[in-house]
């Protein structure tokens, strides 16, 4: 699909369309708009953008904080959330200059195009497919402050165990902790909620392959999408997001992707399934290879896990992160990979049988990561494994087929792990990074200003004191 300007000059004016909304991504993830009368969509708009001040994005500065967006046509799409009837789109970001506006490198999608670039001119694929996985909670109200006398959270979600008692609206039908995995009718209350999200996802273009409740029994929920190429999903990824926030608000109820909201339950990650092609064809296919994965695509997972600690830094960016990656509730701690084994952190699915979907999954993703940046940073990874023949098995990285949390604890040091802290992770991107920097990927000082921004977030609350310590320290 290519429209052009007329085309969507023509839908706007069958379609009674008022205005037309502009969506940008922030260094954060997190999805910026505004919105102008439909009648100013003009040549003008497609030639010379949208002028904003790009500083307040979060980006480093560069000389001009003067900026364009500069619309996708194919990414029209009605807004079924403004009351007035809105025609919405992402796009791209350019710096003011003259004669030409150049692309924005640190921009989100600027630098998933670029990575997909080096991938090309590496000769190694011309195609990177991703499926991501979406888990995230659905509770009845959500409420939280922090201040200088207070401070504090409180989750509300009437299908959970610990609502048992309640009076209003309880008709014995709760799930009982970390017994959510799959749950029927009547204690699935959000059933269709969910489908209400995957049938407006469809409208917007997102292959959804299924949903349904995961394993966290106060409300998580999980919808797989089928795989599409890497910037066409990141873009879905931030649709998706959009979608179910949404719709949950619309039903009355709050939908959060934060690793880990509730203690003692299972966490949400973003699990991310991947494979290329070059020509068409598969590259990661081999019948008679280790779970029938290509050399490549071994030397592949080889670069991700090399680079895996550094990779968290940019797939786990929040102190939430690792509260999720702990041992006990399905989510990787442990650096290697294995067939069909969900504690490692490279997981090969054993359904996955044939040429055009022989992959693997990276399980400690979450959803609090640029879904640009983390995606190209995987594929970066990925590259430089397969560049520098890295051997996963002859690093001493599996393949584990064994439950890796069963371990001792004297079998669990000789296995290198994942970072147990942002900063940790955020000490391991400054020390490793230059598989990120090649090809000109990800600038320097992009880099440079996410490590500041995450070590900043991770410092106030560092200084916050915690609910817990009230309990453990107060009477001393």
């Amino acid at each position: 699909m290519s429209r052009t300007l007329k085309e969507i000059q023509k839908m706007i004016k069958e379609d009674h369309i008022e205005m037309v909304d502009f969506k940008m991504t922030d260094i954060a993830g997190r999805w910026r708009h505004l919105s102008i009368p439909a009648k100013r969509l003009t040549e003008s708009t497609m030639e010379h953008g949208i002028g904003f001040d790009g500083s307040n994005y979060g980006y480093a500065p560069v000389e001009n904080s003067d900026m364009v967006f500069v619309p996708i046509l194919d990414s029209a799409m009605i807004d079924p959330y403004a009351e007035v009837k809105t025609l919405s789109m992402i796009g791209d970001v350019r710096v003011i200059e003259h004669p030409d506006n150049r692309p924005f490198d640190q921009y989100p999608r600027n630098v998933a195009k670029r990575a997909l670039e080096y991938m090309k001119e590496t000769g190694i694929a011309d195609e990177m497919l991703i499926g991501p996985e979406y888990e995230f909670y659905i509770f009845d109200q959500v409420d939280f402050q922090t201040c200088p006398e207070a401070s504090g959270y409180s989750i509300h979600a009437r299908q959970a165990a610990f609502s048992s008692g309640n009076e209003d609206n309880n008709h014995g039908y709760v799930l009982r902790n970390g017994a959510g995995y799959h749950a029927s009718l009547p204690m699935d209350i959000n059933h269709d909620l969910r489908s209400r999200m995957c049938m407006t996802m469809e409208e917007w273009g997102i292959d959804v392959k299924y949903h349904h409740h995961e394993v966290g029994g106060c409300g998580q929920m999980e919808i797989e999408v089928e795989l599409g190429d890497m910037l066409t999903m990141a873009d879905n990824t931030m649709t998706t997001k959009y979608i179910i926030k949404n719709e949950a608000a619309r039903a009355g109820m709050t939908a959060t992707f934060m690793p880990k909201p509730m203690a003692g339950e299972a966490g949400n990650g973003m699990h991310v399934h991947m494979l290329l092609k070059k020509e068409g064809k598969p590259v990661f296919y081999d019948e008679k290879g280790y779970a029938q994965l290509s050399d490549t695509a071994l030397y592949f997972i080889g670069g991700l896990l090399r680079h895996a600690r550094s990779l968290c830094g940019i797939t786990n960016p929040s102190t939430n992160s690792y509260k999720r990656l702990v041992p006990g509730f399905e989510a990787p701690v442990t650096i290697g990979y294995a067939m069909a084994n969900r504690s490692a952190v490279v997981r090969i699915p054993a359904y996955a049988k044939t040429p055009d979907t022989k992959r693997f999954e990276l399980r400690n993703p979450d959803a609090t990561c640029n879904p640009y940046y983390a995606c190209s940073a995987i594929l970066m990874a990925g590259l430089d494994g397969i560049k520098n023949r890295i051997d996963p098995h002859a690093e001493g990285w599996g393949p584990y087929d064994f439950n890796l949390f069963t371990l001792s604890e004297e079998e669990k040091k000789k296995i290198a792990g994942l970072p147990a802290s942002l900063e940790e992770a955020l000490q391991a991107l400054e020390e490793d990074h230059d598989y990120l920097t090649a090809g000109g990927v990800f600038p320097q000082r992009l880099l440079d200003v996410h490590i500041a921004r995450c070590r900043k977030e991770a410092g106030l609350i560092a200084r916050q004191p915690h609910p817990q310590e009230f309990e453990l320290y107060y009477d001393l």
